[in-house]
Formats: structure tokens, sequence, C-alpha cells
């Protein structure tokens, strides 16, 4: 229960930051707001190759290497993203700043989640 409170409270400080990058006065552009996309799509590929995957003794598959690979692309392109609008002076560099370090904090959130929730066999609710 309490790794449930912390990861809540993790990502809403991770979206903090994110809506910070947006919101303040100074900032006021809400392009940032699509690494929301990068964050929603970034487990998918895992939990593809988890329900492809049978062989779950095996330390590496083709199919768990092809989903580290699409979702470390993922992370890449949610980190990239604002940088590319910050060059381009869409974006200020300072709400560039504060979304990533929402980045770092949401998919830091995400990869807890699945160290502490995903070790069972089947991804399940039931752990809760």
């Amino acid at each position: 229960m309490l790794a449930l409170v912390a990861l809540s409270f993790s990502g809403a400080i991770g979206l903090t930051f994110l809506m910070l990058g947006c919101a303040l006065e100074d900032y006021g552009v809400y392009w940032p707001l699509f690494v929301l996309i990068f964050h929603a799509i970034s487990p998918i590929p895992h939990f593809i190759a988890k329900r492809v995957t049978y062989d779950s003794d095996a330390t590496s598959s083709a199919c768990r290497e092809l989903a580290y690979f699409f979702t470390t692309g993922i992370v890449v392109s949610a980190f990239g993203f604002p940088v590319i609008l910050a060059r381009v002076a869409v974006i200020k560099w300072g709400a560039c700043g504060l979304v990533l370090a929402g980045n770092a904090v949401i998919f830091l959130t995400i990869q807890g989640f699945f160290l502490i929730f995903g070790r069972g066999d089947d991804f399940s609710w039931e752990q809760w």
C-alpha cells in the first residue's frame, strides 16, 4: 500500500513539473503536453512482449529485446521533443527544463511501477 502511495505521489510531482512548464505566465505555451502521448505509449511494447513471450525462464528473447528497443526509442523521443521545441523557439528553455524534469520523474515512476507490481507471471491487479 505504501508503494502505491509513493508511486502516486511521484507521478503527481512529475505531472506538476510538466504543467508548470506549460502554464506558468512566462511560458504559456501548451505544446509540451504532447509528451503525455509518449508517457501513455511507453509501456505498450512491454505489455505486448509479456503476452507474446511464453518462455519466462529465458534470460532474453528476441521479442523482449525488440520491446526494450521500442521502449527506449519512445523514452528518448519524449526527452528529445521538448529540446527540439526549445531549439526552434516554440517554447522557452526554462519550460524545456521543467518538462525534462517532469519526464524524468514520470518515467522513473513508470519503471518503479513495473519493478514493484510486475514481478508475477501474469500482469494482474490483485497485488494492490
